[in-house]
């Protein structure tokens, strides 16, 4: 169990004694768990403040008179935020050690503590609120640092991945513009679409993908190039050949498709001549 920190301010050496004394006939450590870290003797409020600050209860203990009122009331508004709680404790006038009623001196004192624990008691529902919030927030944090763990691992290997990705589309493109530049320096290097616009007088030339095949299929790969819109081959009256062949095979095709299809009829369809019996 958490011990409590108690300090106890008064307004002089004499006021010392006296709450010395009545402490005596305390046993603050076992039946409140309280130890009193400090007993301070002035009315300094520089002094006070860094005597007290960090207290979890600080008592302010002046003479019961006007005096020590205001002084308690203005050491209670200035400390209020340096200690957990404060509580004002009236010592009876006229306190000198020989006269002064001590165990009156540790009622008060007992009061005191027990007053300020009632206070504590009020604000109790709002500590629970609170730290089930904070039970609830730590948890959110958790659960918000496993996804941002979670969202670093993921960035780092698409990160990777685009590194992959980016050095094979340099390597692609590299390739590609050595592939050009090897094309401009052949002499039978011919836009596609404009040979066969030349040669046909057609804008739009067949997909580049119909023409490979048909140089695959006419065996005539590694002597004619087609590709990024353009053909090649060391023999331009073989490129001429190879599209007039295309042209042809894509005006049979489309005749086929225009022509008339006769519609073949089933044996059950086919009439039977009519037979009479005036033909025998």
């Amino acid at each position: 169990m958490t011990i409590v920190d108690v300090r106890i301010l008064v307004e002089g050496a004499s006021d010392v004694e006296v709450v010395s004394k009545a402490l005596q006939g305390l046993a603050l450590g076992s039946e409140y768990n309280i130890t009193i870290s400090a007993i301070i003797p002035t009315t300094n409020l520089e002094i006070a403040k860094s005597a007290a600050a960090g207290a979890d209860l600080l008592i302010i203990a002046t003479d019961a008179d006007r005096v020590g009122r205001e002084l308690a009331e203005r050491m209670f508004r200035e400390l209020g935020e340096l200690v957990g709680q404060v509580e004002r404790m009236k010592i009876p006038m006229g306190h000198d050690l020989e006269h002064i009623d001590v165990e009156l001196v540790r009622k008060e004192l007992k009061n005191t503590l027990v007053r300020a624990g009632l206070k504590s008691l009020q604000v109790l529902p709002e500590y629970v609120a609170l730290r089930n919030q904070l039970f609830d927030l730590k948890g959110k944090y958790e659960m918000l640092s496993q996804e941002n763990e979670e969202l670093k691992r993921n960035y780092q290997e698409l990160e990777q991945k685009y590194g992959e990705l980016l050095e094979e589309y340099s390597q692609i493109l590299e390739e590609n513009n050595r592939l050009k530049e090897s094309l401009k320096k052949r002499a039978n290097v011919f836009r596609l679409a404009e040979i066969w616009k030349e040669l046909f007088g057609e804008t739009t030339p067949p997909e580049e993908e119909f023409i490979a095949e048909a140089v695959e299929k006419l065996n005539l790969g590694g002597k004619i190039i087609v590709g990024q819109g353009y053909i090649y081959s060391e023999d331009e009256d073989l490129i001429v050949e190879l599209l007039r062949i295309v042209h042809l095979s894509l005006s049979i095709a489309q005749a086929q498709k225009e022509e008339p299809q006769v519609e073949e009829k089933t044996p059950e369809e086919i009439e039977e001549p009519e037979t009479r019996f005036e033909d025998f």
